[in-house]
C-alpha cells in the first residue's frame, strides 16, 4: 500500500479575503481510505475540484494516477467514480436517461453491479430527476459514481441528505468497497462517518492542513485519561502521592482526574487494589476532542454535524 494513487502537493488556490487553500499537500495510497474532516468552508471542495481537474492551482499541483489532474482531465472523469458534494442533475431526464448518459460518458456499462447498487440503496430511477427529492438525488449520485465498479473514487460529503437509515448502509458499503481494494478519498465534516471508515485523515482548517495521521492513533491511544473518587482522605492523599500524571484534582471531593499511559496499567492496578475507590471512569478520547483542538475558538464551527 504503498503507491500513491492521489497526490496534492503544495496546492494554492487564493480567491481572496482568507478564502481558498494554502500550501496544501497529502496523498492518499493504494487500497486506503482517506479521510478529509473540515466544516463547510474549510477548503474540502476546493481542494477535491482540482484533484478532479476543474480548476488550474495558482502554486502547486495534484495528480492522480501520476499524471497532473489539470493537464489530464478527461482521462481522469473517465476513470475514476466521483460524487460531488452538490447535485446538480439534468433537467428533463428520468433517472434511467441520466444513469444510460452516465455509462455513455465512461463508455462502461456493468449491469450486474448498477442493479446490485440499486437494490442496495432502494433506488427506483424511473421518476424525473426534476422531481426527486433530495435524498433520492443522492442516491441516484452514490449509484452512478460506483455503478462501473472504479478501483479510485472521491466522494465530497456523500451521505448529505442521505435519511440515517441510507447513511449507515453507505458507510457498510465503503467498508465493503474498502475490503475490495479501492482507493478512496472522502471529505466530511461528520466525524462518525469519518472515524468508522478512514484508515488516515487530514484535519484543514481556513485552508490550511492542520494535521494528517493515523487514524487507530485515535482509536488506540495507548495514553488515557481517567477520573478517580476515594473514600477515605488519606487513600486520596497517597494516591496523589503515588507518581502517576494528576491532570486535575479535587480535595473537597476526593477525586483526581489522570492520565495513564497503558504501559503503567498493573502499577496503577496495584496501586488502588487496596483503596476505597468510590468511582472510576474512563474520559474517552475520541476523533471529535483530537479536531476540537484545533477548532476550539472557532465561533463559525457551532453548526458541525
Amino acid at each position: 500500500m504503498d503507491e500513491n494513487i492521489i497526490e496534492v502537493n503544495g496546492l494554492t488556490k487564493d480567491y481572496g479575503s482568507g478564502r481558498g487553500v494554502f500550501d496544501v499537500s497529502f496523498a492518499v495510497k493504494k487500497g486506503e481510505v482517506f479521510g478529509f474532516l473540515g466544516p463547510n468552508g474549510a477548503g474540502k471542495t476546493t481542494t477535491i475540484r482540482h484533484i478532479m481537474g476543474f480548476s488550474r492551482p495558482q502554486a502547486g499541483d495534484t495528480k492522480v494516477l501520476g499524471e497532473d489532474s489539470f493537464v489530464h482531465h478527461s482521462e481522469i472523469m473517465r476513470t475514476l467514480g466521483y460524487l460531488p458534494g452538490e447535485i446538480a442533475l439534468p433537467e428533463g431526464l428520468s433517472g434511467w436517461e441520466f444513469i444510460r448518459m452516465m455509462q455513455k460518458m465512461k463508455k462502461s456499462e456493468n449491469e450486474d453491479r448498477l442493479r446490485y447498487l440499486l437494490d442496495k440503496f432502494e433506488l427506483d430511477p424511473s421518476g424525473s430527476t426534476k422531481r426527486m427529492s433530495i435524498g433520492v438525488k443522492r442516491k441516484l449520485a452514490v449509484v452512478t459514481a460506483f455503478m462501473d465498479d472504479p478501483d479510485v473514487l472521491i466522494l465530497d460529503e456523500p451521505t448529505s441528505g442521505l435519511d440515517p437509515i441510507m447513511q449507515e448502509k453507505f458507510i457498510d458499503f465503503v467498508e465493503e468497497e474498502k475490503k475490495r481494494g479501492k482507493t478512496i478519498l472522502l471529505s466530511s465534516h461528520i466525524f462518525s462517518e469519518v472515524d468508522a471508515t478512514c484508515d488516515r485523515i487530514a484535519i484543514i482548517k481556513n485552508g490550511k492542513i492542520m494535521s494528517v495521521f493515523v487514524a487507530d492513533d485515535i482509536r488506540y491511544n495507548e495514553n488515557k485519561t481517567f477520573r478517580i473518587a476515594f473514600a477515605k482522605k488519606e487513600d486520596y492523599e497517597t494516591f496523589l502521592q503515588a507518581g502517576f500524571n494528576v491532570i486535575s484534582k479535587n480535595d473537597e471531593k476526593q477525586g483526581a482526574k489522570i492520565g495513564l499511559n497503558d504501559a503503567d496499567t498493573n502499577k496503577f492496578v496495584h496501586t488502588v487494589a487496596p483503596l476505597s475507590v468510590t468511582g472510576f471512569t474512563e474520559d474517552k478520547f475520541t476523533l471529535e476532542d483530537y479536531f476540537m483542538r484545533f477548532y476550539y475558538e472557532d465561533r463559525e464551527f457551532g453548526g458541525v454535524q
